[in-house]
């Protein structure tokens, strides 16, 4: 009788331990290097969060932390997911010129969609086809791109391409600088939480980014110029990652990463790219109440600076060939997957 009862103990305290570690729950630190005021924080990342801490019924917790609060730089924040020095965050491939070859094809001038959104779906299609061995050292969540590009200069407008010759422009990436070079400025480039202070020291003269985090970066107070190109193509765009260290992932309890991959992929990316669109009407909209000169370029204008792009855009799959990669195809995938969408 007391071995029964032992037996029956035993059988109890497994049971109860397979019970605790079904109810396992999981606190997740994410980070990115922007204000929590910018539109993906509060349009995309604090919803995906909600989501995944409510299916979850309460059992992950993610903790979100912005500006770089944890350390680090945004040129290493894909480091610090990769490395575990963080669980997950948001990273800009194309602040390590180079090191992403792959990932440039939406960061070409005049690829990209005026909707963030319809690009941000193609660019998860692309992900998918080609760009899964380039970050297989995390598990990627979304892959997205910001709106149209936008230049803003302070002093001198840039009423047409000539007004371009000589200024010192801040850029985001190695093939926006060089569509800032081909156009006559001197491309500097920063993260561009840097672009605020270089702007107000005279460091330089202006910088390209979109219309959704110039409130967060105050750049309509600082900023008098605002000029926009015509067409229905994006002079410039980024891509952006929203990921995971793959240990972390992989070391989830099944339901969990279930709930993780049900709110990942197509959908998390075009929910973060309508969140850039949904930032850029209020970006506008009070940089133009504040009074600043916001110049619209017409199409025969914005042909000039297109004109520029097929060069670099020729140079870019030269390079990916003499790599080994499809650089034709993958500018004509591309294309076709943002046009399904548009």
């Amino acid at each position: 009788m007391y071995g029964l009862t032992k037996i029956l103990t035993g059988v109890a305290i497994a049971a109860s331990l397979v019970t605790a570690a079904s109810a396992q729950e999981v606190t997740l630190r994410f980070e990115h290097f922007i204000s929590p005021k910018g539109s993906v924080p509060s349009k995309f990342m604090v919803p995906w969060i909600e989501a995944i801490e409510a299916q979850s019924k309460g059992r992950i917790k993610i903790e979100l932390y912005p500006a770089m609060q944890l350390g680090g730089s945004p040129t290493t924040l894909y480091d610090q997911i990769r490395d575990n020095v963080i669980d997950g965050g948001w990273a800009l491939p194309g602040y390590t010129p180079g090191r992403f070859p792959a990932a440039e094809v939406f960061e070409l001038p005049f690829i990209g969609s005026m909707s963030a959104e319809n690009t941000s779906k193609a660019q998860w299609e692309f992900y998918e086809k080609y760009l899964g061995d380039t970050f297989s050292d995390i598990k990627v969540l979304a892959m997205h791109t910001h709106g149209p590009g936008v230049i803003h200069t302070k002093g001198k407008p840039v009423n047409s391409l000539a007004d371009m010759n000589g200024l010192k422009l801040r850029t985001p990436t190695r093939i926006a600088a060089k569509l800032l070079a081909a156009a006559g400025a001197s491309p500097i480039g920063m993260p561009v939480p840097a672009f605020p202070e270089a702007l107000s020291k005279g460091v330089v003269d202006g910088g390209i980014i979109p219309w959704e985090i110039v409130l967060p970066l105050k750049v309509n107070e600082l900023a008098d110029n605002h000029t926009m190109m015509g067409g229905n193509r994006a002079l410039y765009n980024t891509v952006f990652i929203w990921g995971m260290n793959k240990d972390r992932y992989n070391g989830l309890p099944d339901d969990l990463r279930a709930v993780i991959d049900n709110n990942s992929g197509l959908m998390a990316s075009a929910l973060a790219g309508k969140a850039m669109d949904l930032g850029d009407a209020p970006g506008r909209a009070k940089t133009e109440a504040g009074g600043n000169n916001l110049i619209q370029l017409t199409d025969a204008q914005t042909d000039e600076f297109k004109a520029l792009a097929q060069p670099i855009i020729d140079a870019w799959i030269a390079d990916m060939e003499a790599k080994g990669l499809p650089g034709a195809a993958m500018v004509e995938d591309a294309r076709a997957m943002i046009a399904q969408y548009d």
